[in-house]
């Protein structure tokens, strides 16, 4: 491995860490529309069935375990431009991921049921199969950009904080363009959604180009020769590697319960407490973030990322499991609780990418592999499968209290009073049911979730402190 030295692979400044994160916020833009907007834009525009929506999401998940890890390959065996490695990539992707953004929400007047159900299976796994184009070098590289671990660390608290920033408008997008029903419900309103999904695509190209200009890749070396069935023993040996292994779970688990909150919260808030204050409670979760990026880097150089990670996300299931036996009808209190929880797993939602390096690290210092896109594709699959079983989950909660024809029929006090007496008592059984499960839900599954990423980060991953150390150690040894 041809490598700079070491003094050349080190001291980053604020540039290259807001240049870093510019390509969080720009990946975020376009993806927070799938995390916040699309179920409900599938739902209420194209009338797409919840089964639909899920089975979908399982098809476009089969084809990503077979499309990054050959982009993965693809990358880390190309010659290295003149540009660099990874960043090029960034550059040349940027545009095509932000019309693939826009595609997804384009409703061609006239099709069939089944003619809006091939185009939604069409648009979305072009823009993941996109998507993956841009993310795994972008993800790549923090490895080339410093070799330190402190900066390292650094790099992810920015990068974090850039991905806030980036899912905010598509949050905006849900809460404001929809109109309420004649039943109460909320939904959505095409024509301003399409204009603020181009507003935010064209921000994301934006986005991408500051983080290819702003940033410089200082670890450099070629790829390895080529060898006959190299991708499948890099594959196998991934899966070997106890760290890699936990952090992908970890990072699934916990994509699925951030991507839950997001998506089912939008239900929750319209039907459960008939409040549009749905983007009030995705700020509540996010805001402590802009408090802990101040302390992030220096408490897990001090204790540990992974056990700050870990205790954080405990604390977060501890303040859920409350919640769910708390069943409050107050949403200041439900709120409130939201907040606790954003305190809870800023600090995974700030250090998850610097655990993913270290793990990356380890698997280059231990097993010799130095295919870092490989690597990355892998966890970033893993990733995906999270936003599948976010999908799944929500989906499954709202067939399971009976949201049907995509929407919760529920009747209101004035239709409930036009029944008999012994009818309208079963109807207001039946939907306090169905609203008891809404709620139920909200709060249990996160808190199951979160306690999982737990016993993953505190008792499989074996990244601690000190381990870290060590690993650094040995690093700067390779690059002497």
């Amino acid at each position: 491995m041809k490598q700079s030295s070491l003094a050349a692979t080190r001291g980053i400044g604020m540039k290259d860490k807001i240049g870093y994160a510019m390509g969080d916020v720009g990946s975020c833009l376009v993806f927070g529309l799938v995390q916040s907007v699309l179920q409900r834009f599938y739902t209420d525009i194209l009338q797409i069935s919840i089964v639909s929506i899920m089975l979908m999401m399982v098809v476009a998940r089969i084809w990503d375990a077979v499309n990054d890890p050959i982009w993965g390959r693809i990358i880390d065996n190309a010659r290295v431009g003149s540009d660099g490695r990874y960043r090029r990539w960034i550059k040349i992707f940027a545009i095509p991921v932000a019309v693939s953004a826009v595609l997804m929400f384009i409703k061609i007047p006239g099709l069939s049921e089944k003619g809006y159900l091939i185009y939604a299976y069409v648009t979305y796994i072009l823009f993941g199969m996109l998507y993956t184009c841009i993310n795994i070098p972008y993800g790549s590289l923090a490895q080339v950009v410093t070799s330190d671990d402190k900066e390292r660390s650094s790099l992810s608290v920015f990068r974090s904080v850039g991905s806030t920033f980036g899912a905010l408008p598509a949050m905006v997008l849900i809460s404001f363009f929809a109109v309420v029903g004649p039943k109460g419900d909320r939904h959505m309103v095409y024509t301003p959604t399409l204009i603020g999904v181009i507003v935010i695509a064209v921000l994301s190209i934006g986005a991408y180009f500051l983080c290819y200009a702003w940033n410089k890749e200082r670890v450099s070396f070629s790829p390895a020769p080529r060898q006959k069935g190299q991708s499948w023993k890099v594959i196998k040996t991934l899966f070997k590697s106890r760290p890699f292994v936990a952090i992908c779970l970890a990072s699934m688990i916990f994509l699925a319960a951030q991507m839950f909150q997001t998506g089912y919260y939008s239900y929750l808030f319209d039907y459960y407490f008939g409040s549009s204050m749905f983007i009030v409670s995705q700020l509540c979760i996010y805001l402590p973030v802009a408090v802990i990026m101040f302390f992030a880097t220096r408490l897990g150089n001090k204790f540990g990322r992974r056990d700050v990670c870990a205790y954080g996300i405990l604390f977060a299931a501890v303040v859920n499991f409350i919640l769910f036996l708390l069943h409050t009808h107050n949403v200041f209190v439900y709120l409130a609780f939201c907040l606790m929880t954003g305190f809870g797993t800023a600090f995974i939602f700030l250090l998850i990418w610097v655990l993913a390096t270290d793990a990356i690290d380890y698997n280059e210092v231990k097993f010799g592999i130095h295919d870092e896109a490989t690597s990355y594709s892998m966890y970033t699959f893993m990733r995906k499968l999270g936003q599948t079983v976010a999908a799944i989950l929500i989906n499954s909660v709202l067939l399971g209290i009976g949201y049907t024809n995509n929407v919760l029929n529920l009747l209101s006090e004035e239709q409930l009073s036009a029944l008999p007496e012994a009818e309208a008592a079963t109807q207001r059984l039946s939907q306090q049911k169905a609203l008891d499960g809404m709620y139920n839900s909200s709060a249990l599954i996160p808190a199951i979730l979160f306690l999982l990423v737990f016993v993953l980060l505190r008792f499989v991953y074996p990244l601690s402190k000190k381990k870290v150390e060590e690993l650094q150690a040995e690093k700067e040894k390779l690059l002497g």
